[in-house]
């Protein structure tokens, strides 16, 4: 894997552009390689965040993005916890990404099926990829050292087959969920953790730099070839 990267800002004012830039030099760096743009985009805080930076850049152009999801919680779009629905309605609905190129659960299935059926979804995108390789994936990482939906002493931090894994039983609420796994995780070109606030800075200390037992999930994520940055605030 390329070296870590870690950069810290004064406060989210300064984060938040930064974070806009590096989608859309990953953009373009991706679309002059390739084609397109796979991103994968987490929620929380993200969210609003990523919206309101993209939003205030002239002439952003994404018709050649293809976005996918993380982890999402097994709700209603119309539901304020589902994530596809709050980039729906604060970024996808103003800007030019193809609904063919936004790939979304099938919320009306039940947690395993969803699973399979986001799974079918990743491999049409990424039909030449054993494990999809995005060009950039979105992280968060919660007070607990958990990222996606990866939960610290899960048996999902084990999954090795898997591309999307199914979760019935998360310790934060809503208990369902699908979530990618670590083998896609770490097959990403370039995988980014947005932090903010000071709350997690002891866990953050903790992931950064290690800890007595096992690993939080957030410190599992180690690209294999791709690049590892944390911007924080």
């Amino acid at each position: 894997m390329a070296a870590r990267r870690v950069v810290v800002f004064p406060s989210s004012a300064e984060l938040g552009p930064a974070l806009a830039h590096l989608v859309t030099s990953r953009a373009e760096k991706a679309i002059a390689s390739h084609g397109r743009f796979t991103l994968g985009l987490s929620g929380g805080s993200l969210v609003s965040m990523l919206s309101k930076e993209l939003l205030a850049l002239p002439q952003l152009d994404c018709s050649k993005w293809v976005v996918g999801f993380c982890d999402e919680r097994l709700v209603s779009f119309d539901d304020p916890e589902s994530t596809y629905g709050l980039y729906k309605s604060q970024l996808f609905s103003r800007v030019n990404i193809p609904d063919s190129g936004i790939l979304t659960i099938n919320s009306s299935l039940p947690v395993n099926e969803c699973a399979e059926d986001y799974t079918c979804k990743l491999k049409e995108a990424f039909p030449d990829d054993d494990i999809p390789v995005f060009d950039l994936l979105l992280l968060g990482m919660g007070p607990d050292g958990h990222t996606c939906s990866l939960f610290p002493d899960h048996p999902l931090l084990k999954e090795t087959k898997k591309t999307v894994a199914p979760i019935s039983d998360s310790p934060k609420p809503p208990a369902q969920r699908v979530t990618m796994t670590l083998p896609v995780v770490n097959a990403a070109r370039c995988v980014a953790f947005v932090s903010t606030g000071g709350s997690k800075a002891a866990i953050l200390k903790e992931v950064l730099e290690g800890r007595e037992g096992p690993a939080f999930p957030a410190a599992r994520v180690v690209p294999a070839t791709g690049e590892l940055l944390w911007l924080f605030c």
